[in-house]
């Protein structure tokens, strides 16, 4: 083995890498477990004051629960800006960790579509044409089978419903007059309409997130999907759904105001400084304004509560600094300030037009990036609407200064030109606040009076910001609402539930693939298990190296990839007790048995790759997170078992030590097997078929059991206290919904998984309040004492009871889903059969693996639809289902590949030898390793089938029959094809040489 030293020196490079990487997960663990033992100590001590009577409220284990959170996360908080791993903080700590998915640690995960619809009627100023609102229908009706974007749609439906008419007729409006006139060409007018839809996405994209960031959830992650106007949002640890859905869905509204300066409320803070201070001394009138002591400095909070979580706005000698900042607070305070200040009694010390607003992002004056600052608007009294709104802003773009300086440079239509004309002359020297969604964007001065609608608004901007803030103001004028079409919520206890399944499934399969290779192939198992603890090592380390979430397809991904990981060798094993009984020395037959393992090793994996990189592009959540993994774990197998088990044997080989590949009980396991599998293909041929016709008779007559994420709809998951009857669970939902409802038993027989499609076409935001109402009060009886309180019921936040996790899936998504999942099968199978026609330079090589996958995916298809209803466990059609039979089609065509490489290598060596013989002696001599890796895969498929847990029983019984039925294919169906092919090519090449 060559380069041995350099190997050496990568694979320990690698190795401490990927322990420095998982270093931070320990860490952030550790300092985790910390929080919990300090909350646990507080609470246990607040228990033993004489005040905590048994009598307390808190003495329920949910509110003590609770309590125990809340100050754990708040001593986190507190640790986020301290360095705890050289010279890290906690907070960066815990962005460098191993990331869980949402099934794993609970959370909400939603998909918001930004209605491309409304801007493009809000683009026409609402024209009331036939033609416009016929095009847009018919736009729409194309979206649900086409994967073109919305204005694409749009401009081929139009041409369809008024070819002769110009865009511009209808598009050319007042406030778009500068840029569409009469003779503005359709292509060009679809151009504007494309770059307004896309400010306007970009925009809602940035509110969105803003919000997010605010809403104090632990690493969130937002992100847009392609150009379909579509907006991933990923709320881990997130237990009100209800409020999310508010915070997501709520509408953008760009606004202007006024402002106090800090100078002129100085004194009215002061004042409620005082105000506190006596209700803190025990004023009884104001008893109401009392709060618990701060974590701060006790005399401070004492003399100023108020100023003890607001920080006055000033300057480091103590004089007030100017601006229209009162003060800053951690972003954990903001919501209890502002109570204060709506306090009657509070509010009767400031003006009456005196309205207190948080800035939009953390205050640059907080290295931490944890504090915000209250700006002081001042509100028209007389209505309370903002002088001047975005609906007035003609155009926005990012400008620079003489000096360099980024700014936004806008512009207004006249009305707003007016306006804007006497509300920066009446603010001269003073802020004028930019406010979107009630959250000040930015408080700029006013140095003029500024007129004709030309503005620019500076400030301490970087370009990036800049630019956001041109696409806020020049969006303002769009109506762009975001509605969500997906969402996922996974309530805490399932989510620990599924780790506990995940791991447990995991250590098990481990451990059972360890034990088979070591009593399989004696010392060179261990040397395997070695290869595979480096594996997992470096699975680990690379997911955590690339930011990649753990989900818990993700674990089966990894624990799928311990079977096919030994694959590699297997195959290399198998290689050298071939050469070793062809009678040479042991260092020759392992360096032979490696130099004749390469090929179908690497053709094997490349085609499971293949299918991996598929299921990532159109997979979505927890399918790209089996993606991910699987396709991670392949790449780190091949590097273990190629390089770290050869250079075991060399270090074992240069020690002059003997190394053992059997034993006698697995000497000679398949070793002299003469079966004639060619002679034997035709009745293959008839049970396949038969197979495959009950396949289609079951699919065509009985159908699908379809999850929501083919139906759209909504599901929820609910555990009672008690065991329940699924017929009276279904009978008090039809009673509710007044519509049929799905009910299954979903593991225990207190947990029931119940479907429905009730309102799923209704956009408007408070439906699903209604559904989750309607669904408490069909099923709040089934509980003991009948007394679940609504918000317990659909939160898990501190019990384990209620709707445990749920899925809504809208119409538009699930139609994208179901087209997605087809192309996906198409595009790997047509991948894998370009891949396998030129790396074995025939297309009948290919055709018989396409026909040998296509077989494989019927027979799982149709096992799904006929055993629906019979087998104690759910066999729904959903995007997880697609991932199973797309990693069936890479685990069946490794199996092939195997085996055609081998018959590639008898054809060269013995090239005048009948092709039967070949085909028959390949297949011999790769049986002893297709019956291993079929064992091992299944060892551990079962493994995951008994102990993962409910959510993937449906996928890993899916994946054990697809390992059953590709390796039956392999053998059967795959290589006879080809066979049969060569024959029908002999036989007409044959033919043409005798009538010549």
């Amino acid at each position: 083995m060559q380069s041995k030293g350099v190997i050496r020196l990568v694979a320990i490079v690698i190795a401490l890498a990927c322990v420095y990487q998982l270093s931070f997960t320990w860490v952030t663990r550790r300092e985790e477990q910390k929080a919990k033992e300090y909350a646990l100590a507080v609470v246990g001590n607040a228990a033993q004051d004489p005040d905590f009577s048994a009598d307390n409220p808190l003495n329920k284990t949910s509110l003590w629960d609770s309590l125990v959170r809340i100050t754990a996360e708040s001593y986190l908080d507190s640790m986020s800006a301290e360095k705890i791993f050289i010279g890290f903080t906690y907070k960066e700590c815990k962005e460098k960790e191993l990331n869980l998915g949402l099934d794993l640690k609970g959370g909400m995960n939603v998909t918001l579509e930004v209605s491309v619809v409304d801007i493009v009627r809000s683009m026409s100023n609402y024209n009331a044409s036939p033609q416009l609102s016929e095009a847009i229908a018919l736009a729409q009706k194309n979206q649900a089978a086409s994967r073109s974007d919305f204005v694409t749609l749009f401009g081929e439906a139009w041409n369809v419903v008024a070819p002769n008419q110009r865009l511009a007729s209808i598009f050319g409006t007042y406030e778009l007059r500068e840029r569409i006139k009469p003779e503005t060409s359709n292509a060009d007018v679809l151009k504007i309409i494309r770059d307004d839809a896309e400010s306007a996405i970009a925009n809602s994209f940035n509110v969105l997130r803003n919000r997010i960031d605010r809403f104090g959830v632990t690493q969130p992650n937002i992100q847009r999907l392609g150009s379909s106007g579509r907006i991933l949002v990923e709320l881990p640890g997130v237990k009100e759904p209800d409020r999310v859905r508010k915070l997501l869905q709520g509408t953008a509204s760009l606004e202007f105001w006024a402002t106090y300066e800090n100078s002129e409320l100085y004194e009215g803070l002061l004042a409620a400084n005082r105000l506190m201070k006596e209700a803190n001394a025990g004023n009884k009138e104001n008893e109401e304004l009392a709060e618990p002591d701060s974590l701060a400095n006790q005399d401070w909070t004492v003399e100023y509560p108020l100023f003890a979580l607001l920080h006055p706005s000033v300057d480091q000698n103590g004089q007030l600094l100017p601006g229209a900042c009162i003060g800053m607070a951690h972003y954990r305070d903001t919501g209890r300030i502002m109570n204060w200040l709506r306090m009657p009694q509070v509010r009767a010390l400031f003006p009456r037009d005196f309205r207190p607003m948080w800035s939009v992002k953390a205050s640059k004056q907080d290295p931490s990036g944890v504090s915000y600052e209250l700006v002081a608007i001042k509100a028209n009294t007389r209505d309370g609407r903002a002088p001047l709104d975005g609906g007035v802003i003609t155009d926005a773009r990012k400008d620079f200064s003489q000096l360099g300086a980024a700014n936004v440079s806008m512009s207004m239509n006249n009305e707003g030109a007016r306006i804007w004309a006497r509300l920066t002359a009446d603010n001269i020297n003073k802020c004028i606040a930019i406010v979107l969604d009630g959250a000040v964007y930015s408080n700029p001065r006013v140095n003029d009076k500024i007129e004709g609608g030309h503005s620019q608004i500076t400030g301490d901007f970087t370009v990036t910001e800049t630019e956001d803030l041109a696409n806020v103001l020049k969006s303002g004028k769009l109506p762009a609402p975001a509605r969500i079409v997906q969402e996922a919520v996974v309530g805490p206890t399932l989510g620990q539930e599924s780790i506990n399944a995940g791991f447990i499934s995991f250590a098990l399969a481990f451990v059972m693939v360890l034990i088979y290779m070591l009593f399989f192939y004696n010392f060179a198992g261990v040397v395997a298990n070695v290869a595979l603890l480096c594996n997992m090592l470096f699975i680990f380390g690379a997911l955590a190296s690339f930011g990649a979430v753990l989900t818990l397809p993700g674990i089966a991904g990894i624990v799928l990839t311990l079977g096919m990981a030994v694959d590699a060798n297997v195959i290399i094993y198998e290689r050298i007790k071939e050469e070793l009984r062809a009678g040479k020395g042991l260092r020759l037959a392992i360096t032979d048995g490696y130099k004749n393992a390469y090929s179908a090793i690497i053709d094997g994996n490349l085609t499971t790759i293949i299918v991996g990189i598929v299921l990532f592009f159109f997979g979505s959540g927890p399918v790209q997170g089996f993606a991910t993994t699987l396709v991670v774990g392949i790449i780190t197998s091949m590097v273990t078992s190629i390089f770290v088990t050869r250079l075991i044997f060399e270090w074992r080989l240069g020690k002059g030590k003997q190394i053992s590949f059997d034993n006698t009980l697995t000497r000679n396991f398949l070793a002299d097997t003469k079966y004639d599998f060619i002679r034997v293909r035709k009745i293959a041929y008839i049970v396949s078929i038969s197979a495959i016709v009950i396949a289609f008779g079951s699919i065509f007559t009985k159908g699908f059991s379809y999850g929501v994420d083919f139906t759209g709809g909504r599901t929820y998951v609910v555990r009672f206290d008690q065991q329940v009857s699924l017929n009276d669970v279904r009978t008090a939902l039809l009673d509710e919904f007044q519509e049929a409802t799905e009910v299954k038993q979903f593991g225990a027989e207190s947990q029931v998984k119940v479907t429905t499609s009730y309102k799923i076409n209704d956009e408007s935001s408070a439906v699903d309040s209604l559904v989750d109402t309607k669904l408490y009060n069909a099923l709040k009886g089934f509980f003991s004492g009948n007394d679940i309180p609504f918000a317990e019921f659909i939160s898990t936040i501190d019990n384990p009871n209620g709707v445990i996790s749920s899925e809504k899936v809208g119409p538009t998504i699930a139609d994208d889903l179901k087209r997605d999942a087809v192309v996906a099968v198409i595009i790997a199978m047509l991948a894998i059969f370009l891949y396998i026609a030129s790396r074995f330079r025939n297309w009948y090589w290919g055709l018989g693996g396409l026909l040998s996958l296509a077989h494989d995916a019927v027979f799982v298809v149709g096992f799904f639809s006929l055993f629906s209803g019979i087998l104690p466990f759910s066999l729904d059609v959903d995007q997880t289902f697609i991932a199973a039979v797309l990693t069936i089609i890479g685990y069946s065509i490794n199996d092939s590949v195997v085996i055609f490489d081998r018959i590639r290598e008898y054809h060269t060596l013995y090239p005048k030898r009948d092709l039967q013989i070949n085909i028959n002696e390949a297949l011999n001599s790769t049986l002893s390793r297709t019956v291993n890796t079929a064992g091992t895969t299944l060892v551990v498929l079962i493994m995951i089938a008994i102990f993962g847990g409910e959510v993937i029983r449906g996928f890993s019984v899916a994946l054990i029959i697809g390992v059953l039925v590709g390796t039956y294919s392999s053998v059967f169906v795959a290589t006879p094809v080809v066979y049969d092919f060569y024959r029908r090519k002999q036989k007409k090449t044959e033919g043409k040489s005798e009538k010549k």
